[in-house]
């Protein structure tokens, strides 16, 4: 498996995530069907905002950040957002209880 972590800070955004949470639909729309996808989670942060995907392999990885950065694009794009901080790699544990 493979994870990888985007965390968005700074200009715009707590307005991006503003837009994120009244579209959460969408969300689970356009990440939901990344092939192999094992979990996404999307949460606030005092400054922003982050996402963790876990997918079964790292081509699903490449695939939920391209899609992220495409709909954000196309949904939010005027909130001036700057590009996320992305961390990535392989996963060591994985935990579901």
């Amino acid at each position: 498996m493979h994870t990888v972590v985007r965390k968005y800070s700074g200009k715009g955004a707590n307005e991006l995530f503003d837009v994120l949470e009244k579209r959460a639909a969408d969300i689970d729309e356009t990440m939901g069907t990344i092939k192999g996808l094992v979990s996404y989670t999307l949460a606030r942060s005092d400054d922003g905002g982050f996402s963790v995907t876990v997918c079964q392999d790292k081509a699903g990885i490449d695939e939920s950040v391209q899609r992220a950065k495409d709909w954000i694009a196309r949904n939010a794009g005027s909130t001036g957002a700057t590009a996320p901080e992305v961390t990535e790699g392989p996963v060591i544990v994985h935990l579901k209880r």
